[in-house]
């Protein structure tokens, strides 16, 4: 009675004044009292006085000791406590059984919780749904857990065993380890039948499962189909739509949210700022961030991780490093994200000191820091820091070489003119079959005009992403550069007979809190008239500079120049002419895009940039640029 209304003290006055009377129950009951205070000292104090004194452990025992052991985090004890259980037939025990999986699978011993599992003579709904609810506590399902959770659900379903909530949702997580789309249907299908698909804990589920696989109206169905929509269903939503590149929905339902009241929390926040980023609209992040300082949530580090993103991103490095001297409690992520900012931004020495700086503050970088520091490298051309830096990687903190991080060193090599190192590293690197790593070579071919190495690695690339359209525009634009007519012509036959089509190039800007887009020869914007005027007066200027800037300025005329309207009318030079027009002149020209700048726009904007005294910032696929007085920040390499 005592240990149950929580007076632990008096019940351990009057066990001890009785220690010559009591009984297993009597043991069984303190223990069980210590357990639900959380004193676990006592409680394994008590379980060694219990087995020297030569009382045998109840079931109700070892359970409530296993459920110490996991709160805990005590395998080796619960290990012992299952040597005792063998040695004394306990452990056929179905409720001891799913106590001591559960110790196993909580403890971080899941491989010893499956083998449990396996040997069990005598399983019953209960063991099956611990089993698969340990599954979606693991915070990432590997693909060999994935299957082993998806065999144990059948296994369950052909015994004809009901499955709970969390069972669902375990298996929803599973299928998204094991990327199998179709069977997550079928388990929709069982939930629907189940009459379970109201429930918020599955209905985010769900939304998760159908966002990994794209299928985004299918998710929406499911998140307006649940009648309780707590703030975990509302932050799955949004992160999903941000993950599917559907930013404009993401904003819009987190203004949604809060039209109904509710409050926002640091992962809706995050998500939302992820958008903001993903759009270049720093504007609207700065609102998302006014509604974080009311929320009070503005100091939560995920929060400021977020608005460093969306700031770099942006284009706004400045803000972003101002961002991160603020953050009260940098984490791993803040020192990441700043030095991958200094990266993707041109700022290698400004990424190499503020790495040291992060290693004398004894944060360990982790594989994203270090694809930061490569990054730089390979962008600032530091080939030597860029080779040393990979073996401190993997030698001294032990983290494996990705595809990215190996990339890395081949855009290195191949910025240094090593197209054969580069093709070798490849080979040893055992990525040899990722497209991603050969596109960095044939990045570099194309720089340094190798159309043999080129012609080799992008047959090679094209063999392994056949229907991807960057690899056979690269080859084009490696014929194209040197000229080569007829080779290049074939390429654009051999897309056309493939079915193969190159991504449409979208540029856009944000002004007035507004995003502005533009395609190719885009006529669309209310401005139209304005941004082309003002643009063929610069083209024509340009042209009248006496410049080597590639075939641009090769003794085209006038009348050559302003023909070509392919060129000469690419989304960024629209977009960067309607920023020239609508900013003050003493703000930068920030302007983004979904694809690889080409060489002629990237001359085109070293002009305008000197021409009209403007900084212009541009973000591609591959890195940003800060053009300024006819410069560009990655030195004609990218």
């Amino acid at each position: 009675m005592y240990s149950k209304c929580g007076w632990i003290d008096q019940a351990r006055l009057l066990f001890e004044t009785s220690a010559a009377n009591v009984d297993d129950v009597s043991w069984n009951s303190l223990i069980a009292g210590y357990v639900r205070l959380g004193g676990y000292n006592e409680v394994f104090k008590l379980v060694m006085r219990m087995h020297w004194s030569g009382f045998m452990f109840s079931t109700f025992t070892l359970g409530t000791v296993l459920k110490a052991c996991c709160m805990h985090n005590l395998n080796c004890f619960g290990k012992m406590l299952h040597g005792y259980m063998v040695k004394h037939g306990l452990d056929l025990d179905v409720v001891v059984g799913t106590a001591l999986l559960d110790m196993y699978a909580k403890t971080g011993s899941f491989t010893d919780a499956i083998q449990i599992f396996t040997c069990f003579p005598y399983r019953n709904d209960v063991m099956y749904n611990a089993m698969i609810a340990r599954f979606l506590q693991m915070q990432i399902i590997s693909s060999e857990y994935g299957q082993e959770a998806l065999h144990i659900f059948s296994q369950m379903r052909r015994q004809g065993l009901k499955s709970s909530k969390f069972t669902f949702s375990s298996i929803l997580k599973a299928c998204i380890a094991v990327e199998n789309f179709e069977v997550g249907k079928q388990i929709h299908a069982q939930i629907f039948k189940n009459n379970l698909q109201s429930n918020e804990f599955i209905g985010t589920s769900l939304v998760d499962m159908y966002s990994f696989f794209g299928s985004m109206d299918d998710g929406l169905r499911c998140f307006n189909s649940t009648p309780k929509l707590d703030v975990v269903s509302w932050t799955s939503m949004i992160a999903g739509y941000v993950q599917n590149g559907q930013l404009e929905n993401a904003l819009s339902l987190f203004h949604q949210l809060l039209a109904y009241g509710r409050k926002p929390d640091e992962f809706i926040i995050s998500s939302v700022m992820s958008a903001c980023a993903e759009m270049a609209a720093a504007r609207s992040g700065e609102q998302i961030q006014s509604y974080a300082l009311k929320s009070g949530i503005a100091d939560v580090t995920i929060v400021q991780n977020s608005q460093i993103c969306m700031y770099a991103k942006s284009g706004d490095l400045d803000s972003a490093q101002l961002t991160f001297q603020e953050t009260k409690n940098p984490d791993v992520v803040s020192w990441s994200v700043m030095i991958c900012s200094y990266a993707q931004h041109g700022f290698a020495n400004e990424a190499l000191g503020l790495f040291k700086l992060m290693t004398a503050s004894e944060i360990e970088p982790n594989h994203i820091t270090f694809l930061g520091i490569l990054t730089a490298c390979s962008h600032g051309g530091l080939i030597e820091e860029g080779l040393r830096y990979f073996d401190v990687m993997k030698n001294d903190y032990g983290i494996a070489a990705n595809v990215k991080h190996s990339a890395c060193i081949v855009d290195l090599l191949g910025r240094a003119g090593r197209l054969q190192d580069a093709q070798k590293f490849i080979f040893a690197s055992g990525f040899e079959d990722d497209p991603v790593i050969w596109r960095a070579l044939l990045g570099a071919c194309r720089v340094h005009k190798d159309t043999v190495m080129g012609q080799h690695v992008a047959k090679r690339v094209i063999e392994l992403e056949p229907h991807a359209a960057a690899s056979y525009v690269l080859l084009y634009n490696i014929y194209d550069d040197a000229g080569n007519e007829k080779p290049a012509l074939e390429v654009r036959r051999l897309m056309q007979n493939r079915g193969v089509k190159k991504e449409p190039g979208i540029s856009w800007i944000e002004v007035g809190n507004k995003v502005h887009t533009f395609l190719v020869d885009d006529r669309s914007h209310e401005m139209s008239k304005l941004i082309y005027s003002r643009l063929e007066e610069m083209l024509v200027k340009i042209n009248k500079i006496s410049f080597n800037n590639e075939k641009l300025l090769l003794g085209i005329s006038e009348t050559q120049f302003s023909g070509t309207i392919g060129v000469n009318h690419h989304s960024e030079k629209l977009a960067v002419t309607f920023g020239i027009i609508s900013l003050p002149k003493s703000a930068p020209v920030r302007v983004m895009k979904n694809l690889r700048v080409c060489s002629d726009c990237h001359t085109t904007m070293k002009l305008i940039s000197k021409l009209e005294k403007r900084e212009i910032i541009l973000r591609d696929t591959i890195r940003f640029h800060h053009f300024k007085e006819g410069f560009c920040s990655c030195k004609d390499y990218w």
